[in-house]
């Protein structure tokens, strides 16, 4: 199912249980209820329980967002580790230069065709992908200097590995939600509270107040499908992309 009809079926159910609640609520009321009588205690709660609940979700969304800001910065460091290898090697020898280049075009382009689809759907990165990055290490760390020149770029070389390392190494840890279990608890209850905090002033059912009720709660599950939409960095919404990869190694098909 689209994420767009979704976010949309999700609203829209949001809407229509305060909507059919308000109604119900109305109908069952006593003949006697007088809705101006709201306690002003109540109204002082109201207020700080959605003054709270706006304050967690605003950290709920930034803390989303910056995950999947980082792991496209993870993607970006890997590539342009590889990209480093893949340039710095032209002093080597010419067989030795091609074949750390094949190399590692055939782990780029494992990521981008094969990977990247994996970790998308399952939340991990693949045991190829590990055996071609491997591949690449000992062709960079067995491979013997046989110049001064060549020895002054071995070393950074090695530098530009182990970044590459560490890149797809987070970027492995980063491929799931972000966002713990009891915080998703939280978010949903305080939602639950919040729109039930309406009911305790007691609405009516002017069409005033029922559009705003509706407009409040649709409001509320937009922003919660926001943060699950990003919770995933490689999987869902506006995601991590491959392009560090493609724009570095034009010539890897993705």
């Amino acid at each position: 199912m689209p994420e767009w009809l979704v976010l949309t079926l999700a609203m829209l159910a949001a809407c229509a249980v305060v909507v059919i609640v308000t109604l119900v609520r109305h109908r069952r009321a006593p003949d006697d209820e007088d809705p101006s009588e709201t306690p002003d205690v109540i109204e002082y709660m109201t207020m700080w329980i959605g003054v709270v609940y706006a304050i967690v979700l605003g950290l709920a969304i930034a803390g989303v967002w910056e995950a999947r800001s980082v792991a496209q910065d993870h993607v970006q460091a890997e590539a342009q580790a590889l990209h480093e290898i893949s340039e710095r090697v032209r002093v080597y020898p010419a067989d030795v230069r091609d074949r750390i280049r094949t190399d590692v075009n055939a782990y780029v382009g494992h990521v981008v065709n094969t990977e990247w689809k994996t970790m998308a759907d399952d939340g991990r990165v693949t045991e190829r992908g590990d055996q071609l990055l491997h591949r690449v290490r000992v062709d960079v760390t067995d491979y013997e200097p046989t110049s001064d020149f060549q020895a002054q770029a071995y070393q950074p070389l090695l530098d530009q590995m182990a970044a590459a390392d560490q890149a797809r190494n987070a970027r492995a840890d980063s491929t799931g939600a972000t966002m713990p279990g009891v915080v998703w608890f939280g978010l949903i209850a305080g939602a639950a509270i919040t729109i039930g905090m309406v009911f305790a002033l007691q609405i009516r059912r002017t069409p005033r107040e029922l559009v705003l009720a509706g407009l409040f709660s649709a409001l509320i599950a937009f922003l919660l499908f926001l943060i699950w939409d990003f919770d995933s960095p490689y999987s869902r919404g506006i995601t991590a992309s491959a392009e560090p990869f493609l724009n570095l190694f034009p010539g890897v098909k993705g």
